[in-house]
């Protein structure tokens, strides 16, 4: 029997939006609002993309690259290299984030262009970028559900309760998981076979596996650049020029995609996880966070700005913004505003729901529609 009408109505605020119990927000419910409607909100300037603009960005980045591994290789000094590994590390995060833009067709009209400067980009950091590319696109297709999500999903109690301490250890148990990514691309997640490199993988799909294998090609070349640099400059010196970097921009990209689907910053908000009926691409997306990274939020393009690009993932890095404000009267609560950065500009006040997610969210329930991450009571 349907409850009487007055009782829905207590349960929803004058918007629509669901309420719960205690009168804080149900962000599990379905919104009041569709797709549709947060498309309308967005100015039309920001579905632009601007091929000049574009290489302008990338034509800074790779000048920043170059020029601060000339600087550091002359100074050779143990103060200055750890300082340039933090900062040659964080320009790579910012190559990926192009390459990243490039998959989705956002740095160009042309998608001749992007698949170009996407392998380029992504090959001078060691990412297939076709391989990544697709995975990449079924995430963006499957955001928030338990099963068909890509990367970040959460392990069922199932799969959990078969894990080995190395396989908890490497997934679940901080900081380890932030070293994680290398490792997807060989194997992929919990559950998963394959890897992003082999055209036979079942992410791809026949028409896909040449674009594999032109990827894998690039990173061939990659390969030989760093063998012949190794070899002129001397290990000590690619060392810490390019190989503490990489680990470096490794860690960027692990804390950072976590953190855009995991460990809200209000530690009574979980987000929920969609199965069957109760998924859809607009819930699934709206379960994204932003985040502030200070100092470091326009140098890597914006990334922290998620929810705006989980849904329309064709609007460029930099118009990401102006459609985040323009949405938010929108989004109303569902929008989860993220806490700034300090004065100082570093992200310190991210470790803390890093940390916490890492330490709570092991595992979800096997059924149910709708689920939350549940916690071991033993640990990982």
């Amino acid at each position: 029997m349907d409850p009487p009408t007055n009782v829905v109505e207590q349960l929803k605020d004058e918007r629509g939006f669901v309420l719960k119990a205690d009168g804080t927000y149900d962000l599990s419910a379905p919104p009041p609002f569709t797709l549709s409607d947060i498309r309308a909100a967005i100015p039309d300037h920001c579905w632009q993309r601007n091929t000049v603009r574009s290489f302008a960005h990338l034509a800074l980045d790779v000048g920043i690259v170059f020029g601060i591994a000339a600087a550091a290789y002359a100074a050779n000094s143990w103060f200055v290299w750890p300082l340039y590994w933090l900062a040659q590390g964080t320009m790579f995060w910012a190559l990926f984030v192009v390459g990243h833009d490039c998959g989705h067709q956002s740095f160009s009209p042309s998608r001749t262009i992007n698949d170009l400067v996407g392998n380029f980009v992504h090959a001078s950091i060691l990412v297939p970028y076709h391989g990544w590319r697709v995975s990449h696109r079924k995430h963006h297709g499957n955001h928030g559900h338990v099963e068909n999500d890509e990367s970040w999903y959460p392990t069922t109690k199932s799969i959990y309760d078969k894990m080995d301490p190395v396989g908890r250890t490497g997934r679940l148990r901080f900081p380890w998981p932030l070293f994680a990514y290398p490792f997807y691309l060989f194997n992929r997640s919990p559950g998963k076979q394959g890897s992003h490199f082999d055209p036979e993988c079942d992410l791809f799909v026949p028409s896909e596996k040449k674009m594999v294998l032109t990827s894998d090609a690039f990173l061939i070349g990659m390969a030989a650049i760093l063998v012949a640099a190794t070899a002129k400059l001397g290990i000590a010196a690619m060392f810490n020029l390019y190989f503490v970097p990489y680990w470096v921009f490794v860690m960027w990209l692990d804390t950072v995609t976590y953190l855009q689907h995991h460990g809200s910053s209000d530690p009574t908000d979980k987000l929920p996880w969609y199965r069957g009926e109760a998924w859809s691409y607009l819930r699934g997306g709206l379960t994204c966070l932003d985040r502030d990274y200070g100092i470091f939020h326009k140098i890597t393009h914006n990334i922290g700005t998620h929810v705006v690009h989980h849904l329309f993932p064709q609007i460029p890095h930099y118009h990401l913004v102006d459609a985040t404000e323009a949405v938010k009267p929108v989004l109303g609560p569902y929008y989860r505003e993220p806490v700034p950065c300090a004065p100082h500009g570093v992200p310190l006040h991210l470790i803390e729901p890093l940390k916490r997610s890492f330490g709570e969210d092991h595992f979800v329930a096997d059924e149910g529609e709708v689920v939350f991450y549940q916690q071991d009571p033993k640990g990982v």
